[in-house]
């Protein structure tokens, strides 16, 4: 027997994501495009979504129907505001929204208590299994150094990515210490000798590199080199309807997208 579509909803549905998961949910019988969200003045408000389709985009939650989850690639204020949604009916939420305030922050931990929460900084599944990757060999090898290389298009507004710093946040985990405490951002002039344990980063920016990322882990004679190349954002929206269709029936609780990757349906 052939299980209904979930009812899905994207929150920040004119953004660069949102058009990109509206297109793929044109062709995914998994989902039933049920709602989408865009912020109170924007050009989108009111518009069909798709030809022919009687769907609209909508401003804010007081229309919305049964959800069975929400996806959200908005900005900290439509989180917010799909977070209030999601608690008030006991929806699942994926979201990718980054920027937030300690508050809001705050208000995200408090959630995994009674909604299943999935949040990512890159929702591509080969970054997912990049990181896995990357916590096991820096806990197997905890003595060789370790160096993150990021390159990204040269529009991009913040160093390191989020995703090199997952990964470094990951890895420093796995050495049993903190980010904060093995991080090394930048090198000029006369640095001194590398620091044992330390994890440094390099950027590189230009052109329109979609997202590349490298761990080296670096010992006299030999090198580990583990790498993600992105090279269509698509993949990013993919990642994020997958980690939808796997969280709804989950328990409560904060799940990652390597969770995705350990238990597919």
């Amino acid at each position: 027997m052939t299980s209904a579509p979930i009812r899905l909803a994207i929150n920040g549905a004119s953004g660069r994501m949102g058009q990109a998961l509206l297109s793929l949910l044109r062709t995914d019988d998994r989902f039933e495009l049920a709602y989408a969200l865009v912020s109170p003045g924007s050009a989108h408000d009111g518009q069909a979504i798709w030809p022919g389709h009687a769907l609209r985009y909508a401003r804010g939650w007081s229309q919305a129907p049964a959800l069975d989850v929400v996806v959200d690639f908005s900005g900290p204020a439509g989180l917010a505001a799909a977070l209030d949604h999601c608690l008030a009916h006991g929806i699942p939420l994926v979201t990718g929204t980054t920027g937030l305030d300690p508050a809001l922050q705050a208000r995200l931990d408090a959630a995994g208590a009674r909604i299943a929460l999935l949040r990512a900084a890159n929702f591509s599944l080969g970054v997912a299994l990049l990181t896995r990757l990357l916590r096991e060999a820096a806990a197997a090898l905890p003595d060789w150094d370790l160096e993150i290389v990021e390159a990204h298009h040269g529009r991009k507004q913040d160093a390191p990515s989020g995703t090199a710093l997952a990964l470094g946040q990951a890895a420093a985990a796995a050495r049993d210490t903190t980010l904060d405490a093995a991080a090394v951002y930048r090198r000029e002039g006369r640095t001194g000798e590398r620091v044992p344990g330390s994890i440094g980063f390099a950027v590189v920016r230009g052109g329109d590199i979609v997202g590349e990322h490298q761990a080296l882990l670096i010992a006299p004679g030999e090198r580990l080199e583990l790498g993600h190349r992105a090279t269509d954002r698509v993949i990013f929206a993919r990642g994020a309807l997958q980690a939808a269709h796997w969280l709804v029936g989950r328990a409560a609780g904060h799940w990652r997208l390597e969770d995705v990757l350990a238990s597919p349906r």
